[in-house]
């Protein structure tokens, strides 16, 4: 079996056969599925995760106050606002991020079913993370990376991955940018009888609830209190999903979690064009979206990692602003990190003013820095792909044609996405993806309203309009 077709015909078997899930039994309409027995169908609750993470020396990282930047913010924010930033630094997990989280228990359920190695398609810290875990665990690892454009000039941040899977023992395939990759993936997936080691298994989605739970404790510990807001990078959902659910686990039932990610509207990930015309490798609108308006365009059937059920506010910040906050991060508290967590430290850095003195906003990462993380290799590259690079109000940047970095704290903004878009956006996709005969069912609306957060009734007059429009 090697030709394109032969492999694609076998999707859902090579899926099923390697993440040991039947996501056939947990469908219950015809586009619901019961998301929560999907999630404890896995058998492990959040102490056995936990217990499983601390084998490996993942998580319990460090809840670090950002006295220094709580300090400046203020001088932007009216009087008696400004609230505490607070940052989990993440960065202290084995192979740098909070990807250890999800990679641990994916790779530890791969060795307990007897697989004899994991894979991983990813270009972002998750392959590293994947990487280590594996090594520690003996198991092979094979990492598949979209990394070039077509004229073969790779991301600096990419390049740094593959550095580091390679260094942890991974084999890495670094393809171009393009539809290639789902079907090596597949082919990989078939050839050796690896364990799909996905970003959007339940198994990958429970590693990261204890990021919400460890955060909350030690908030509480510290404070006394839950934190107000818990401000996410958001890329394809399971960071938002995994976080929100630990929260909700720990009983900060009144956090507001949100999601922010850079602005990249008007590229395409999928544009060879496009490909290397923006700087970071996820957290971006490119991902967001997409994921957030239809979760299940994942590497299996049914995605675990479902951020629109969890989300109370969506924004976006600008290329030219996180690099401004990485700056100010290591000069002002002494910590070099990478640009994810940084995404929403630029948007935390912008909440916190709206919010009183006595609240707390806590940044949920940070990542490790190195060599092509480095803005200065991001803002190389963006020059040589003829972005255009100055200082100034970041509202004038364009993506893909300027990155604009601030000239001075005050600067610094969010956009505020609309949800009620979003939302209205997802359940378009959802009636797109099923058969256009099929009659939805009441559990099929009851779905539909748990993962859009509106009422039944919102839902089925949406869902008409889209029928009305159709016909």
């Amino acid at each position: 079996m090697t030709s394109y077709q032969a492999v694609m015909a076998q999707r859902n078997e090579i899926m099923r056969q390697s993440v040991g899930i039947d996501y056939r039994k947990y469908a219950t309409g015809v586009l619901a599925f019961d998301y929560e027995a999907l999630m404890a169908d896995t058998g492990y609750d959040l102490e056995r995760v936990r217990q499983v993470q601390q084998r490996t020396a993942v998580g319990d990282t460090p809840l670090v106050e950002l006295k220094n930047l709580t300090r400046l913010l203020r001088l932007f924010s009216k009087p008696g606002y400004g609230a505490r930033l607070f940052v989990k630094d993440e960065a202290a997990n084995p192979s740098g991020s909070f990807k250890d989280r999800r990679a641990s228990l994916s790779v530890f359920e791969a060795k307990r079913r007897g697989y004899p190695g994991v894979i991983a398609a990813t270009s972002g810290n998750y392959g590293a993370a994947i990487a280590s875990q594996a090594a520690k665990a003996g198991l092979r690892c094979i990492i598949v990376q979209e990394a070039f454009d077509s004229r073969g000039i790779a991301q600096p941040e990419i390049a740094e991955k593959t550095r580091a899977c390679e260094a942890y023992g991974a084999e890495v395939m670094r393809l171009s940018v393009g539809p290639e990759l789902f079907y090596q993936f597949l082919k990989l997936l078939k050839e050796t009888g690896y364990f799909n080691a996905s970003l959007y298994t339940p198994y990958s989605i429970q590693g990261i609830e204890t990021l919400g739970y460890e955060l909350a404790r030690q908030v509480r510990e510290q404070e006394h209190v839950y934190p107000d807001a818990v401000v996410v990078t958001h890329a394809g959902g399971g960071n938002l999903t995994g976080t929100a659910r630990g929260l909700l686990k720990v009983g900060a039932n009144e956090t507001e979690v949100i999601a922010a990610s850079v602005d990249l509207s008007g590229l395409h990930m999928a544009s060879d064009h496009d490909f290397n015309r923006k700087s970071f490798t996820t957290g971006h609108t490119g991902f967001s979206l997409p994921f957030t308006t239809w979760p299940d365009r994942a590497d299996v059937p049914r995605n675990a990692a479902r951020a629109l059920r969890y989300m109370n506010r969506f924004v976006t910040v600008t290329q030219g602003e996180v690099f401004y906050i990485t700056q100010a991060l290591a000069e002002l508290e002494g910590l070099e990190r990478g640009p994810a967590g940084n995404t929403s430290l630029a948007a935390a850095f912008v909440i916190a003013q709206q919010l009183r003195q006595d609240r707390i906003v806590v940044v949920q990462e940070t990542e490790y820095t190195g060599a092509g993380k480095h803005p200065l290799a991001q803002l190389n590259l963006a020059k040589r792909m003829g972005i255009a690079i100055s200082r100034g109000d970041p509202k004038t940047s364009k993506p893909g044609q300027s990155i604009v970095i601030p000239e001075t704290p005050a600067q610094l903004d969010v956009v505020d996405v609309d949800l009620q878009r979003v939302r209205r956006s997802y359940l378009q996709h959802a009636l797109q993806s099923e058969d256009k005969e099929a009659k939805l069912t009441e559990a099929d609306y009851t779905f539909l309203a748990e993962e859009t957060r509106l009422d039944i009734t919102n839902v089925k007059e949406i869902c008409d309009e889209f029928i009305g429009q159709a016909r």
